[in-house]
């Protein structure tokens, strides 16, 4: 096994370099201690199960515990070496197919409610995910602005347009079309350790063209007159929206840990500066847009990930479709008959007594 993991890990190619880290991380720590030694076509479901439980067990006795999605990507990356082999006839069949572990699903965000936030100031419990609600949210760039800080502008946009941190990172003036309204995300700034590179997004979908409302584009036409402000003999401006010293592009970590910093001194309930994307999709929901557009504006490749991310999404939206609901429900019965009035019977007069006596 140590042998043909390190032979595939050498064969991978066309791989981010984050997912190849990840690989070498787990063939390193993990799969060639554990599993070095078993011959390949000797390796079992009940062997690989061990490997985990021992995994499970040592990394909690240290007091470092591992959590259920790290499980299930080391599972992941010992399955990808393992179909390799049982292509190449090595195996029969991938024995990490059967391994059973914790699901490691990714947590639906939620909202800070009242309720949520009363609970975290009484005891700093708080949910795994969580995001503002629009009115939060508010309160939060507009706390920004009255500070007039200098990131104020990317905050904005990923609060807005969900953008993720590498790409609003990346975003440059080229990718502007202020007279179209338009924003192109061509490409990610990533990061490994301390080195920088410029890298395509996440994904195909994630190559997108977003639509910029008036208020977004007018903030962006400011920054625009700012630059050529300090700029002077220049027409246009160039390099990256919001660059650090000299034309070096912001480090994603710089934005994550300022945003840490803005969170607490404005006293909203925390979120996560990833969160703010979440918080993106929830207010494209409640403004009535559809899956497919909040597909669009996140990048996401498939809209199952859309939907199943947002299944809990803003309160007041909740609210809105269930009264919707009911009043489908009320209209479709009709109106209701007006109610009978009881038939009076008049008291029996002279004319009745007569013809009773007849």
């Amino acid at each position: 096994m140590a042998q043909w993991l390190r032979l595939w890990l050498e064969s991978r190619e066309n791989l981010a370099p984050s997912t190849m880290r990840s690989y070498a991380m787990h063939v390193r720590r993990h799969l060639i201690p554990h599993l070095g030694r078993e011959p390949v076509a000797e390796l079992t479901p009940v062997r690989v199960q061990a490997m985990f439980t021992s995994l499970t067990r040592t990394h909690a006795a240290a007091g470092r515990p591992l959590s259920a999605a790290t499980l299930q990507r080391i599972r992941a990356t010992l399955r990808a070496a393992l179909t390799a082999a049982v292509r190449r006839g090595l195996l029969a069949s991938n024995p990490a197919r059967f391994v059973e572990l914790p699901s490691g699903s990714k947590p639906h965000p939620v909202v800070w409610t009242p309720t949520r936030i009363a609970l975290w100031q009484a005891s700093g419990i708080r949910p795994a995910v969580a995001v503002w609600t629009a009115a939060q949210t508010a309160e939060f760039l507009a706390w920004l602005r009255r500070r007039e800080h200098p990131l104020y502008v990317l905050f904005h946009l990923v609060a807005l347009l969900g953008l993720r941190r590498g790409e609003v990172a990346g975003v440059q003036w080229s990718d502007l079309d202020l007279q179209a309204r338009t924003v192109t995300v061509a490409r990610q700034v990533r990061q490994i350790g301390k080195h920088l590179e410029l890298a395509a997004p996440k994904s195909a979908s994630s190559n997108r063209v977003i639509a910029l409302d008036h208020t977004t584009a007018a903030l962006l036409q400011g920054l625009r007159i700012e630059w050529l402000a300090t700029h002077p003999g220049t027409s246009e401006p160039v390099g990256f929206l919001f660059p650090d010293h000299g034309d070096a592009p912001l480090r994603p970590d710089f934005l994550t840990v300022i945003f840490r910093q803005l969170n607490s001194a404005s006293g909203l309930p925390p979120v996560r500066l990833h969160d703010l994307r979440h918080g993106a999709a929830s207010l494209s929901l409640a403004a009535g847009n559809d899956l497919r557009t909040v597909q669009a504006l996140l990048g996401h490749s498939s809209i199952t990930l859309t939907a199943d991310t947002y299944a809990t999404v803003l309160p007041d939206l909740a609210h809105h479709a269930a009264e919707a609901t009911a009043r489908l429900l009320h209209d479709a019965t009709g109106p209701r008959p007006a109610p009978r009035r009881p038939i009076q019977r008049a008291r029996p007069g002279r004319s009745t007594r007569i013809r009773q006596l007849r």
